[in-house]
């Protein structure tokens, strides 16, 4: 691979040493459970074991899960972090306990609600607010109980809880069954409902695929106040739902690799790429487009990608 002589040609004569024979695992990344950090952590895992001589394992795992993990160092990379949704495990074990470092490169992303375009001009539906009103609920009424089903994210997410407090804050909980389910049968759903005419609404966000393949309605609401969020996670108190409230849009967010401050002795090339990878919006998006839409294999189409952008990959290793 061309990648790999020219990196490794980089570091020789800034004076650095490639890794020796590499024994299992000597890089652990955790993947959560969505798609675009399954693209990401198969493209670190190429870099790594391409150009620095080291073996990569992907472990999945649920973000507190994979932030605990790195505090003991057993495992040394969360690909992406959406900020501030994981705050709480950042402001532990980041400022906290200062386990944990930041790569500074965020990724810019929106979340929100959203409907199928069509579907809202036709009905008129245009702010969160419409869906305290009970007939427009009834509209996403698919098992006939009288209220309307809204998904609010995947089980695990920081987002869906989030989201039930927003649903709460704004009173929709009283006329939605708030639903959670894998983002990938949600959406199926969303395309299913689209090609038969049929209601969906639900939790959306960028960089997704899913505004390439549908046109689709983002709920107006209030701009983002901070000080009107408090948001508290199930993780830091049980009464949760009850002491949080978020009755404004969400402010915009940012995904952050963040990495065991423990490789920086131990793999410091490893820790310069963590410290040093910067995607932007779109290249996230083309990722998730490629392993859902195109259903690409993600270790496959990780080294298509650090083929096609290795003057980046070079930056990320040697600067």
């Amino acid at each position: 691979m061309k990648l790999k002589s020219t990196v490794s040609a980089a570091l020789l004569a800034g004076g650095m040493t490639l890794s020796g024979v590499a024994t299992a695992a000597d890089v652990v990344i955790g993947v959560p459970n969505w798609p675009s950090v399954a693209a990401t952590a198969n493209v670190l895992k190429v870099i790594i074991e391409d150009n620095l001589g080291l073996e990569v394992e992907l472990q999945n795992g649920t973000n507190p899960i994979v932030f605990e993990a790195m505090d003991s160092g057993a495992m040394h990379a969360h690909p992406e972090v959406w900020m501030p949704n994981q705050q709480n495990l950042h402001d532990t074990f980041v400022k906290t306990k200062g386990t944990v470092a930041m790569n500074p490169n965020g990724v810019p992303a929106f979340q929100g609600m959203c409907v199928p375009k069509a579907f809202a001009n036709k009905h008129g539906i245009k702010s969160i607010d419409d869906l305290t009103n009970p007939d427009t609920a009834a509209l996403f009424d698919g098992d006939g109980d009288g209220r309307g089903e809204v998904w609010i994210g995947a089980p695990g997410w920081a987002s869906t809880n989030v989201e039930k407090i927003r649903a709460k804050s704004y009173g929709y909980d009283q006329t939605f069954e708030l639903t959670e389910s894998d983002e990938t049968l949600a959406y199926a759903n969303l395309d299913n409902a689209i090609k038969a005419g049929k209601p969906w609404v639900g939790f959306c966000y960028t960089p997704h695929y899913v505004f390439v393949l549908h046109d689709m309605q983002i709920l107006e609401e209030p701009a983002y106040d901070g000080s009107k969020w408090k948001v508290v996670q199930p993780t830091d108190d049980p009464a949760w739902l009850e002491v949080s409230t978020a009755p404004t849009a969400w402010d915009t967010a940012y995904l952050h690799l963040h990495y065991a401050k423990g490789i920086e002795k131990a793999q410091p090339e490893v820790a310069k790429l963590f410290n040093n990878m910067k995607l932007t919006t779109d290249q996230v998006s083309e990722m998730t487009y490629a392993l859902v839409i195109d259903k690409k294999d993600p270790a496959a189409y990780a080294k298509e990608w650090v083929e096609k952008n290795e003057d980046a990959v070079l930056g990320w290793l040697t600067n």
